[in-house]
């Protein structure tokens, strides 16, 4: 059996019984590594499991998944993901490729960032359609997510922002001279996604749109480390967002619709300033 695995939010112990008991009985157990990131590294998830742990960056999992496959139509072999495999990055591709090999697969499910969310406060059934927002470049800064953001708040939605991680990535340089050399790895804060969608809607009083989906004024959530001990959640302007220390990665970013009054209150325990607790 080819088993996708949940690992939680937070630290090694966040692994399910079931996935744990499934981890320590087969042959191959591999960390996909380049979606998200636990608040330990794998060595800490190999002295819990008491096995080794293979890193699967993106070209593994992407172009040598036969590698992966290879003998679980005889053994098990795991496939452990950050958050819930079926989260907020989907492995439907792999599911996919094992059925055309006819292998078996089950997927043993966990918390994800899609539902560990409303730890801000804000109920999910009031959330609308989820965004990614990726790191903007001197010549590259798509803003096409802005109108989903905007019909979610045409509707009253909530809207939860993935923000990007950039992790063995290559400089154009690098990749165009074919050397397998890698930029640090990079996760983008709250502070950036703030600065980028002031930007846009910055751009888009230039060009003289007046309904706007949001403003420099707008209240906004900041979710720091969500599951782990050091969770931290800040609700501020966007002004005050783009300048807030919420501390180490991974970050979300939630922009809040039309709010219930249990809503409301609950924000206001994470209060950067007066400003949120007046909203």
């Amino acid at each position: 059996m080819f088993y996708f695995i949940g690992l939680g939010l937070g630290d090694a112990k966040d692994i399910t019984v079931k996935g744990l008991e499934i981890v320590k009985k087969s042959k191959r157990v591999y960390l996909e590594a380049y979606t998200s990131i636990l608040t330990v590294g794998k060595e800490k998830l190999e002295e819990f499991y008491g096995r080794e742990v293979i890193l699967a960056d993106r070209d593994m999992v992407e172009t040598q998944s036969d590698e992966m496959f290879e003998g679980s139509d005889t053994e098990d072999v795991s496939f452990l993901v950050v958050g819930d495999p079926f989260g907020a990055t989907t492995h439907t591709d792999l599911v996919l490729r094992a059925k055309e090999k006819d292998l078996e697969y089950r997927v043993i499910h966990n918390a994800s960032i899609m539902n560990a969310v409303g730890c801000c406060g804000l109920q999910l059934y009031n959330f609308g359609e989820t965004i990614s927002i990726v790191f903007w470049t001197d010549t590259w800064k798509p803003d096409s997510f802005y109108d989903k953001i905007k019909r979610n708040r045409d509707l009253g939605m909530h809207t939860l922002c993935l923000l990007d991680i950039k992790v063995k990535e290559q400089s154009i340089e690098n990749l165009m001279k074919g050397k397998k050399i890698f930029e640090p790895p990079r996760y983008m804060s709250v502070n950036t996604a703030a600065e980028q969608l002031v930007e846009i809607i910055q751009r888009k009083k230039e060009e003289g749109e007046k309904d706007l989906a949001f403003t420099e004024d707008t209240i906004c959530i900041g979710l720091a480390r969500i599951g782990s001990e050091t969770q931290t959640i800040i609700a501020a302007t966007f002004t005050d967002m783009m300048t807030v220390d919420i501390g180490a990665p991974l970050h979300s970013f939630v922009i809040p619709g039309e709010l219930h009054p249990l809503e409301k209150d609950m924000l206001k325990l994470f209060a950067y300033n007066d400003d949120v607790k007046q909203y």
